[in-house]
C-alpha cells in the first residue's frame, strides 16, 4: 500500500479535479503491475495497472482510494476489477464521493471477492486532504502561503515586498500552486502587486508527462474596483471574480477581460462571506485553495476558521515594527484569545524556513 500511495503521488499536480490514486497488483509476494491516475478524462489507476497484466487474472490488489463504481468521465473500474478476477482487494479508505461511497467495496464483496479497507487510510486521506473536504464538509481545504521576516513582517511600511524570502522559497511556492485547483487573493493585492498568480515550472520539473494545468485564479474584489487591465487577467487562463455588487457596467468590463463575474451574498460588513465563497467554489470541484494574500483578507480567514494549513516562508531578515504585519486579527487583550497552531513540518529551504502548520482553532 506504501507503493500504491507513492504512486498516487505521481498525481499531484495534475489529477485535479479527480482525487490521486495508485494501485499495485501483487502475485507469489511480488509485484507484477501497477499504475497511478494522471488527469481527469484519463484512465484511472486500476486500469492502468490491469493494462500491464495484458489479461492475466488473480492477486491481491493495492488500491488507495475505493475503486469507483459509476460511469463518470470513465467506465467504472470495480467491473474491470470483477473481471480480473483478484484474489483480494485492498482499499486504503472509502470514497467519500456519494455516488461511490460503499458501492464499489459492496460490488466487489457481492463477487465473493475478500476486501479490506483501512490500510494506510491516514496517509491516502492526506494526500486526498482537498477531495475529502470538499465531499466530507461542502469546501475545499484552504492553504495559505505567508512569506515574512524573521519579525513577522511581509511588507515595508510603503507596501515594497519584493523579495522578502529567497530564491529556493519562491521555486518551492511554484509546486504549491501547482497542486491547488485555485489561487485565492484579494483585489487589493491584486491592484498593490499586480500578480500573475500562475505556475511557472515545466512538467519535467513537475515529474509529469501531461502539460502543466494551471489553477484557477480567484480574487474577491467586493465592490468591483478592477478595470480588467491588470496582469491576472492577461493569461488567458480561468478567472473568477467575488463580488457583492450588481452594478453592470462595471460587470461589463470584467467579462471583457475574459473573467467570469460571480454574485454572492454579503457579509455583516457587506463583503464576499467568506464561507459562502468556499462553499460555491466545492460545488465548482475545487478542491484544494492555496491563498496568496494581504493582511486583512489572510487575518479574515483565520478569524472565522477557514484556513486548514499554513505555509509561512521566514526569510532571517528584520523589518521593524513600522512594516506591515501578516495578519489582521485585531487587539487581542487576552492570550486564550490567541490562535496557536501546531508544527507539522519545519525545514530550510536556501536560507529561509519554511514552517507547515496547522491552525487549532478553539
Amino acid at each position: 500500500m506504501a507503493e500504491a500511495i507513492k504512486l498516487a503521488s505521481k498525481g499531484l499536480y495534475s489529477s485535479h479535479p479527480n482525487p490521486r490514486v495508485g494501485c499495485v497488483i501483487v502475485k507469489q509476494n511480488r509485484m507484477v503491475s501497477s499504475g497511478w491516475h494522471e488527469y481527469a478524462g484519463g484512465p484511472h489507476a486500476e486500469t492502468n495497472a490491469l493494462i500491464e497484466r495484458e489479461g492475466e487474472t488473480g492477486g491481491d490488489v493495492y488500491i488507495t482510494l475505493e475503486p469507483c463504481s459509476h460511469h463518470g468521465r470513465t467506465p467504472p473500474c470495480v467491473d474491470a476489477l470483477i473481471e480480473h478476477k483478484p484474489d483480494r482487494v485492498i482499499v486504503a479508505m472509502q470514497d467519500p464521493n456519494p455516488l461511490v461511497a460503499g458501492n464499489g467495496v459492496q460490488k466487489l464483496k457481492d463477487a465473493n471477492i475478500e476486501v479490506i479497507v483501512g490500510i494506510l487510510e491516514n496517509e491516502a486521506r492526506q494526500l486526498n486532504c482537498g477531495f475529502v473536504k470538499r465531499f466530507d464538509r461542502k469546501k475545499p481545504f484552504v492553504r495559505m502561503k505567508m512569506a515574512t521576516s524573521l519579525d513577522g513582517r511581509t511588507a515595508l511600511k510603503n507596501g515594497y515586498s519584493q523579495w522578502i524570502s529567497g530564491e529556493s522559497s519562491r521555486r518551492d511556492v511554484q509546486f504549491l500552486r501547482a497542486r491547488s485547483s485555485a489561487i485565492l487573493t484579494s483585489a487589493a493585492t491584486v491592484i498593490a502587486d499586480d500578480p500573475q498568480l500562475d505556475v511557472r515550472i515545466s512538467k519535467e520539473d513537475l515529474g509529469q508527462t501531461c502539460e502543466v494545468r494551471q489553477p484557477v485564479r480567484v480574487v474577491i474584489d467586493s465592490r468591483l474596483i478592477l478595470t480588467g487591465k491588470e496582469k491576472i487577467f492577461k493569461q488567458g487562463d480561468p478567472v473568477w471574480i467575488y463580488t457583492v455588487s450588481d452594478e453592470l457596467p462595471k460587470h461589463r468590463k470584467i467579462l471583457a477581460a475574459g473573467a467570469d463575474v460571480i454574485v454572492i451574498d454579503s457579509s455583516p460588513e457587506g463583503r464576499v462571506d467568506l464561507g459562502l465563497l468556499l462553499k460555491d467554489l466545492a460545488t465548482r470541484e475545487i478542491n484544494e485553495v492555496h491563498t496568496e494574500c494581504g493582511q486583512t483578507l489572510a487575518g479574515a480567514l483565520l478569524e472565522q476558521k477557514l484556513v486548514d494549513e499554513l505555509v509561512i516562508y521566514m526569510a532571517p531578515v528584520l523589518l521593524g515594527s513600522q512594516a506591515r504585519g501578516a495578519f489582521d486579527i485585531g487587539e487581542l487583550t487576552e492570550m486564550n484569545s490567541r490562535i496557536s497552531c501546531k508544527i507539522q513540518q519545519l525545514r530550510q529551504t536556501g536560507d529561509d524556513l519554511r514552517l507547515t502548520l496547522i491552525p487549532e482553532y478553539s
